[in-house]
């Protein structure tokens, strides 16, 4: 079987199962290419080569004993390094936990391990799963693919990397701003972010181990990878409830309609006009909609009737909520994000930094939480959600931005970004389009559909409601099929 690395988990899958190529094979292929690339990247930060081996062997014996493990039987994955890894380092960049070895894995770990899976290591983040770039305290900046002096995104950077690099089939992987789709866009990949609550978090951090459960609105387990039959693949091995987190839904599987391209009901926009854009990304969206039309699809431009700006600030209250709890910050720690607020708070034009306004939105609750005003953001957000829920039920899926820049040149958070003639704040030019999903729980897809004139990756996001996941996955897969641009950055062949 030709080009292991950059195969997806399904056909490296059945290859293995067909005994056309070995569990071993595939494996030592993913190491050359780590061998050969990490250390210019710095998307694995913990790599587990002894153990991988030990299971890739086990695997291709189970073969040869008419022994199947399940879908991903000797396919080797990376796992974020937030989440729980049994006897495998977990950092989750904190300096705090440069030395924490979990003695149970995160669920989704488990159910992946259990389906045959083989972790070959844990893919590098932002500080404690913060911030839009692989930056942290432990471990080197994780470096883009497609340009090294570019970030990859984050907080799942390291795993946006491998994945575009072919140092993995699949990584698994978290979402509760953006994390997984942001990094998916910067690196010309596909990345899902399932409905909240749909996938267990038990084992992600944060929270630090020891600290009470804080998140429990938002964050979502999701994956990246070369496909979206992957997306799926790996939603339908994780998803379900789990007894560590009785309060999960027991929601089953969706199942696909079916439906034909051209009877679908699909609405798109460029751009929110609160928002800005560049105009590479404006032109990538509405060359998909021409691709659309022409094959025969209606394709309507649409924005809902929705408040992006308060749901932003209704946002940012609940995820101050959530972490005051959920963190176990040094005083090191303490300055850092205080520097962070400050710069992210000063740097922009003057009419974004209103809108943006985190450490104005954030701060308050952080020194003074009361139950009260935690029970008022959860009603804000349930409004939202409600709203959302009624403004998408026209519609198949929506299809939008995921931030409002390509890759951006590494910087220092909080540093304003360009988008063409604006200086946008750090947060909002990332996180505008992808956190009102997170607030309202509604799963997103994200696919590759072009690059920017300086040939940097452009990918969109297609938005569906809220646990019809595998609904949203097969509509987005009729999408792709038509205006998918997925490529292999040059020198990773």
């Amino acid at each position: 079987m030709n080009d292991l690395t950059f195969a997806s988990a399904s056909e490296l899958a059945q290859a293995i199962r067909d005994r056309r190529v070995s569990a071993v094979e595939v494996l030592d292929a993913y190491l050359a290419q780590i061998a050969k690339h990490n250390s210019n990247l710095n998307a694995i930060c913990t790599l587990d080569e002894e153990n991988a081996r030990f299971q890739a062997n086990r695997a291709d014996e189970a073969l040869f004993r008419g022994e199947n493990w399940g879908a991903l039987h000797g396919v080797p994955i990376t796992i974020k390094d937030v989440l729980a890894t049994a006897g495998l380092r977990t950092t989750a960049g904190s300096l705090s936990l440069t030395n924490y070895i979990p003695q149970q894995d995160a669920t989704a770990v488990s159910r992946l391990k259990s389906a045959g899976a083989i972790v070959i290591g844990k893919t590098n983040v932002g500080d404690l799963a913060g911030g839009y770039q692989g930056l942290n305290d432990v471990f080197d900046r994780v470096n883009n693919p497609w340009n090294l002096d570019y970030t990859p995104g984050g907080t799942s950077s390291g795993g946006a990397a491998a994945i575009s690099a072919g140092f993995a089939a699949l990584d698994l992987c978290s979402d509760v701003g953006g994390s997984i789709r942001q990094p998916a866009h910067f690196c010309g990949i596909y990345g899902f972010k399932p409905t909240d609550r749909r996938v267990p978090t038990t084992g992600h951090i944060p929270e630090v181990p020891g600290a009470p459960k804080s998140l429990r609105q938002m964050l979502t387990v999701g994956s990246l990878a070369r496909s979206i039959a992957d997306l799926r693949l790996c939603l339908q091995i994780t998803a379900g409830a789990d007894p560590a987190q009785p309060d999960l839904p027991p929601m089953p599987i969706d199942r696909p309609t079916d439906r034909q391209l051209e009877t679908l009901r699909i609405a798109w926009a460029e751009e929110w006009s609160i928002y800005p854009v560049a105009s590479d990304l404006k032109s990538a969206m509405r060359s998909v909609a021409t691709k659309l039309i022409d094959a025969g699809i209606t394709v309507d431009r649409w924005v809902p009737d929705f408040d992006f700006a308060a749901a932003w600030r209704t946002y940012y209250q609940l995820i101050a909520y959530n972490l005051v709890h959920a963190q176990s910050l040094t005083l090191g720690d303490l300055r850092k994000n205080l520097a962070f607020l400050w710069r992210d708070g000063i740097q922009g034009d003057r009419e974004f930094r209103k809108l943006g306004n985190i450490a104005g939105i954030g701060l308050p609750i952080s020194l003074n939480p009361t139950l009260k005003g935690y029970f008022q953001t959860l009603t804000a957000r349930d409004r939202f959600t409600t709203q959302m829920d009624g403004e998408l039920d026209r519609w198949d899926v929506w299809l939008c931005p995921v931030a409002m820049t390509p890759a951006f040149a590494h910087c220092r958070r909080g540093a304003a970004i360009r988008v063409d003639n604006y200086n946008v704040p750090y947060s909002l030019a990332s996180g505008a389009y992808v956190v009102p999903f997170n607030l309202t729980g509604h799963p997103s897809v994200v696919i590759p559909i072009g690059q920017t004139q300086s040939g940097l990756p452009i990918g969109m996001q297609i938005i569906g409601k809220r646990w019809q996941d595998i609904e949203l996955l097969s509509i987005a897969q009729l999408i792709d099929n038509i205006v998918g641009d997925f490529r292999q950055p040059s020198g990773y062949k």
